[in-house]
Formats: C-alpha cells, sequence, structure tokens
C-alpha cells in the first residue's frame, strides 16, 4: 500500500492560528510567464491589486522552502513552492468562549458557540474555532474531523496531531459517529412526530439556501417532539446523513422552521451584521463513537442551552 505522500512544513509560522498560504507554481508549458513575479500579478492581481502583489514583492513577503524572500525577478520555475501570509481584513470578535468538554492527546472536543464558524472561510477567518482554539489551547496542529455550521452551536470533534485525522474523519465519512441535535421551533399539534424525514437535497455553489427536489433522496432525519409549551417545541433531531443545512430544511418542510433562522422558509438579505441576541436555535447536543485509535467507545454532551427554551 503506498504511503500519503507527506506536505511540506510552511518556513512561516501561524498567524493568530491561521496557517500561511501556500503556492506552488504550476507547470508553464507555453511560457506564459518569463519571471515569478509575472505568474504572481496574473494570479493574485485581480483580487488584491497588482500594486499589492509588486508591494509584498518588494517587501520580501514571499518565501521559499528555506525561508529566504524570493524575487520578482527569479526566472520562472514550474513546481516551485512559496509562502506567504494572508493579509486579514478587520473582522468582529464573537463574544462568546469556546467550551472544551474533553481533551487528550488525540483529540479534542469543543463546545462551538453560535455565530462562530469552524474554519477559515470567505470573511470568516481569524474568527473561527480552529483558529481560536490553536491560539488558546496552543495547538498548532489541530485540525476539525468534521464542520459544523457557523450559526450553530455544539460539539466539534478535533484531531490534535495531524498523522490522526484521517481515521476520525472516517467515522463521519463512514456514518459511524451517531449525532443528536436539539432544536427549538413553532408548535403544530397537526404535524405528526415522531416521524423520519426523507428527501433530496440539492446545494448549489454560491447559493445560500439548499432547496428540496424530486428523485432519489439522499438525506434523511429522525425528528422527535421532546416538550412543548407557549407556542414552541423543545425537538430532538438526528440527522443519519450529513447534507449542507439538512435539519433546518427538513424542519421547515415539515412547517416547523427553527426559531431564527435567517434562511428558512424565507431568506433573509445578506449583508447585515449579527445580532447577538438572535442565535439559531439549533445546537449539536451528544456525539457518540468508537474511538478509532484507542477502541474505547466515546459519548459526549454539549454543556450549551438553546436561549428560547430556558429553565423554569
Amino acid at each position: 500500500m503506498r504511503g500519503r505522500r507527506r506536505s511540506t512544513a510552511s518556513p512561516l509560522p501561524q498567524r493568530e492560528g491561521v496557517d500561511p498560504v501556500r503556492v506552488r507554481l504550476p507547470v508553464d508549458s507555453e511560457g506564459a510567464w518569463a519571471t515569478v513575479g509575472d505568474h504572481l500579478r496574473e494570479r493574485f492581481g485581480a483580487a488584491v491589486g497588482v500594486a499589492r502583489v509588486e508591494a509584498m514583492l518588494a517587501e520580501g513577503l514571499f518565501v521559499g522552502a528555506d525561508g529566504l524572500p524570493v524575487s520578482g525577478s527569479r526566472a520562472y520555475e514550474s513546481g516551485l513552492g512559496l509562502w506567504f501570509q494572508r493579509e486579514f481584513a478587520p473582522e468582529e470578535p464573537v463574544p462568546f468562549p469556546i467550551g472544551v468538554v474533553h481533551r487528550d492527546e488525540h483529540v479534542v472536543i469543543a463546545d462551538k458557540p453560535h455565530f462562530l464558524a469552524t474554519t477559515p472561510r470567505g470573511r470568516h477567518v481569524t474568527q473561527t474555532a480552529v483558529a481560536r482554539l490553536r491560539h488558546e489551547l496552543g495547538l498548532p496542529h489541530l485540525q476539525p474531523a468534521h464542520r459544523l455550521d457557523r450559526l450553530t452551536a455544539g460539539l466539534v470533534l478535533f484531531v490534535v496531531r495531524p498523522e490522526d485525522r484521517g481515521v476520525y474523519q472516517t467515522l463521519f465519512r463512514d456514518r459511524l459517529v451517531r449525532k443528536e441535535y436539539e432544536a427549538v421551533a413553532g408548535y403544530d399539534p397537526e404535524v405528526a412526530l415522531p416521524r423520519t424525514v426523507r428527501s433530496r437535497i440539492v446545494k448549489e455553489h454560491g447559493v445560500v439556501a439548499a432547496r428540496e427536489e424530486s428523485g432519489e433522496p439522499n438525506s434523511e432525519s429522525r425528528v422527535e417532539l421532546l416538550e412543548h409549551r407557549d407556542g414552541l417545541g423543545r425537538y430532538r433531531l438526528r440527522p443519519a446523513t450529513g447534507r449542507t443545512h439538512q435539519l433546518r430544511l427538513h424542519m421547515s418542510l415539515l412547517g416547523l422552521p427553527l426559531v431564527n433562522d435567517p434562511l428558512y422558509p424565507v431568506v433573509e438579505p445578506e449583508g447585515a451584521p449579527d445580532d447577538w441576541s438572535r442565535p439559531l436555535q439549533l445546537l449539536a447536543r451528544a456525539l457518540e463513537f468508537t474511538d478509532p485509535v484507542t477502541g474505547e467507545p466515546r459519548r459526549f454532551r454539549s454543556g450549551l442551552r438553546l436561549s428560547a427554551w430556558p429553565d423554569r
């Protein structure tokens, strides 16, 4: 069996828990780029401006594997690896801590708050669970084995050592992790529960909301009503699959959209700042699995609570 190819270690440190960017110069069979600078200006000029690329080259911000600056006038070399530190746009700090439910030499089970993305994406880079945990716990190689939506709170499994990440990711890929969610949504006595919802979900790139369409089901969720009061219900949700926004969409299709959901059933305008007082009422409550490294049975439970269902 062929061993996994090791990635080249970065000569630059992390910044605020975020890895530097690696660029590998592609094969140039047509001789389009005479120099490294020619390629970088074409590659990044549209995103940050040619003037900024020129300034980064002049400041020596692109470095090679030896950590030394690479000149823009250097002759183009296919396969050459370069690294640089990305510039972070200002981000409003998410004003909630990340809880740690469990930590050992292999995994960290984090209790992610609402509004915090799991990994860097789009405008959320430093204000992500992985970046903050790397910094707070002093674990620079920490990586998530799966993802939780930015607006959803609850348990996320992070892997401490890069060599262990694959076996924990396989647990989620092969559906060997039993997940349990808790949600608060409207109560309708006409909706018969418990029930299993199966449908075909499609999520298009660049479209914020997923949709249901006809065809072979690719998603399955078990929905149970735990209790109800004052027109609201508290629900236990058990997904058998992991489609994007699956639980949110399935609850909306039942006529029970989650409290404070900005996408289902109606997509709210984008660009508005987060309202910390109105979190989506969805919580990844429990994770259960057999640890692939130690062989131990594991069950973890979130310590967070949904604000729309306070204790009385």
